[in-house]
């Protein structure tokens, strides 16, 4: 319940920032996520936690920044491990992706328990903002786990 949160300063101390539960998240930062997500203003967070609405602001701030790098980490990792990728390059139709990633499988001898359906689905659902209708917008790169679990990374211009 919201009125049983304990006021305290909000500003991160050094024993938050490596908070024992295994997170890139403080104890604050969790606080404040939580009352936000559960649809309260950064100044009524404040109010509940007795600190600023500037302060609040920083928290979650950096909250999503540590969030953004863990899911930039785990990119990585996946990049790593993945056994298949693939360049694409703007202007490709979306179809011919399927084909594409089992090609370079079956050159590996590597047998994807996915189908066709599947990747299109994973494409849609991860990264639909790189799609239009049936083309590739951008230059992509797709990273295949042995495991089917697709990846997709805008390419980096250079």
């Amino acid at each position: 319940m919201l009125s049983e949160t304990p006021k305290e300063n909000l500003q991160e101390s050094p024993e938050d920032s490596n908070e024992g539960i295994g997170s890139f998240l403080t104890k604050r930062q969790l606080q404040v996520l939580k009352l936000r997500v559960q649809g309260c203003s950064q100044q009524k967070v404040a109010d509940l936690l007795g600190t600023t609405r500037s302060n609040v602001s920083i928290l979650e701030k950096r909250a999503y920044q540590n969030i953004s790098r863990a899911e930039r980490t785990l990119q990585q990792w996946m990049m790593i491990q993945a056994p298949i990728s693939l360049k694409v390059m703007a202007g490709t139709d979306v179809f011919k992706l399927p084909s594409m990633i089992f090609q370079i499988a079956d050159e590996n001898a590597i047998q994807l328990p996915i189908t066709s359906l599947d990747i299109i689905v994973q494409l849609k659902r991860k990264a639909s903002h790189l799609f239009r209708r049936r083309a590739v917008l951008k230059d992509v790169e797709i990273y295949v786990s042995s495991d089917g679990e697709l990846h997709v990374i805008e390419s980096v211009s250079r």
